[in-house]
């Protein structure tokens, strides 16, 4: 497979210093050429400030993720694609990694599954889409809030949601009351599963709200009016 980044013997255009005419670099498709180390010095500044696109720091235009990942250890791109989807949870902005080339492609509709990803579009000279459940080439109509029609395409969490086990809670005082075992946060959609041990109460890992797990209403308004139903849809 062709390398997703071109190499030159040019001095880098990001740090001056480093412009020893014997080693190559990466030459980006922003047109600017930079060693790894610069690059990463340079994306990780950007993910601690909560980015979640990562973009040259001379003419600002993105970098597709793709590309970026080549210049990456293993360690690195694990950190990289962890933070980039925690600074995007955080802002509540949906991205995924596209199948194609792995850029982070933000989907911008909720009501349609159907995703083109602009860089495999203009690398290959044809619209590319894909499903953003099932990760595969689209098939069929469009829009679509369902599924693809490629065989098995279906969304795990709601499968999840639909499937796991009732539990026991105390609800009410010495009351107690059944739900699902498995809650999509109401904030941000993660899932999240209560052991049926403590209390009703849980605080999302990844957003930190506060809910009930039985009512699912935050902890500062949870009421006595019973369990809100299987979740089939996630926020």
């Amino acid at each position: 497979m062709a390398s997703l980044v071109d190499y030159v013997y040019r001095p880098s255009d990001i740090d001056k210093s480093d412009n020893d005419p014997s080693i190559s670099r990466a030459k980006l498709s922003c047109g600017h050429v930079t060693s790894a180390k610069t690059l990463v010095e340079s994306c990780t500044v950007q993910l601690t400030n909560g980015q979640v696109e990562l973009k040259c720091p001379i003419c600002t235009k993105v970098w597709p993720y793709g590309e970026v990942r080549t210049l990456l250890t293993h360690e690195e791109q694990i950190y990289f694609k962890d933070t980039l989807r925690e600074n995007a949870a955080k802002k509540k902005i949906d991205i995924k990694g596209c199948p194609g080339c792995g850029s982070f492609i933000e989907r911008k509709h909720s009501s349609d599954l159907c995703v083109q990803c602009v860089f495999c579009t203009v690398k290959m000279g044809k619209t590319l889409e894909f499903c953003w459940q099932c990760g595969r080439d689209w098939k069929g109509p469009r829009p679509r809030t369902d599924n693809c029609d490629n065989l098995g395409c279906s969304n795990s969490d709601l499968n999840m949601l639909r499937d796991c086990k009732m539990i026991t809670l105390t609800y009410y005082k010495d009351k107690t009351i059944q739900c699902p075992s498995i809650r999509a946060c109401p904030d941000c959609g993660m899932l999240i599963e209560h052991t049926g041990e403590r209390c009703k109460f849980v605080a999302c890992c990844n957003c930190q709200r506060s809910f009930c797990f039985v009512c699912l209403k935050s902890s500062k308004v949870c009421c006595t009016s019973g369990a809100a139903p299987r979740q089939t849809s996630i926020p």
